[in-house]
């Protein structure tokens, strides 16, 4: 069983990551770890928020670890809330309050076109690796559903006709953003348990 630890305080995204990777790989918290402290994202793109976090706890333990960041990029408002989505209404937000600043700020627009995008930063034996999910998909004019968490209510995959927040954990998961990155990096760890020569970041 390989063992990693997913650099993140969000129980949300802990157990998604969770009932994605499955029994083969033991994902550690960073409760487990007994860091509790938050780390600050300071960069500017999903890849750099998640290459801090996941240098910083690897500078700590030493340990395999991986970091991710995700957005949500609002074709009309030009690609916001991007990187500051989970901070979209200020730095204390809920997700009720990130949802209802971006259903005013769509206000009546007509193109809700969307995407989510999360991108992951694992470091294996002291090497850096990325990998990104992304789904495309719509912007609805109401919050439907009561599953998930974040901007889940209003978010319609492109194909479906139930938005994230009304799908069970299973059917989100195998096709959300978070889900095709996280199977990159299972692929990736699969194949790397096979052959070596790997190059890095």
């Amino acid at each position: 069983m390989h063992e990693l630890i997913f650099v993140t305080n969000n129980r949300h995204k802990l157990s998604e990551i969770r009932q994605i990777s499955g029994p083969e790989f033991r994902i550690n918290s960073l409760a487990e770890t007994g860091f509790t402290e938050n780390i600050e994202e300071t960069a500017d793109t999903l890849e750099g928020n998640a290459l801090i976090k996941a240098r910083h706890i690897h500078a700590l333990t030493g340990a395999d670890c991986f970091a991710d960041d995700t957005g949500l990029e609002v074709d009309a408002l030009g690609g916001a809330p991007g990187v500051y989505s989970a901070r979209y209404a200020g730095e204390k937000a809920t997700y009720t309050d990130n949802v209802n600043k971006l259903l005013e700020a769509m206000g009546g627009m007509e193109n809700r076109g969307a995407r989510f995008r999360t991108v992951i930063a694992l470091i294996l034996d002291n090497r850096e690796y990325l990998f990104d999910g992304t789904v495309e998909g719509t912007i609805v004019r109401e919050c439907r559903g009561s599953e998930g968490f974040g901007y889940d209510p209003v978010f319609l995959p492109e194909g479906h006709s139930e938005t994230f927040a009304e799908m069970d954990a299973v059917m989100k998961n195998g096709i959300s953003h978070r889900g095709r990155a996280v199977e990159a990096l299972l692929r990736f760890l699969h194949e790397k348990g096979n052959k070596t020569g790997d190059s890095g970041l």
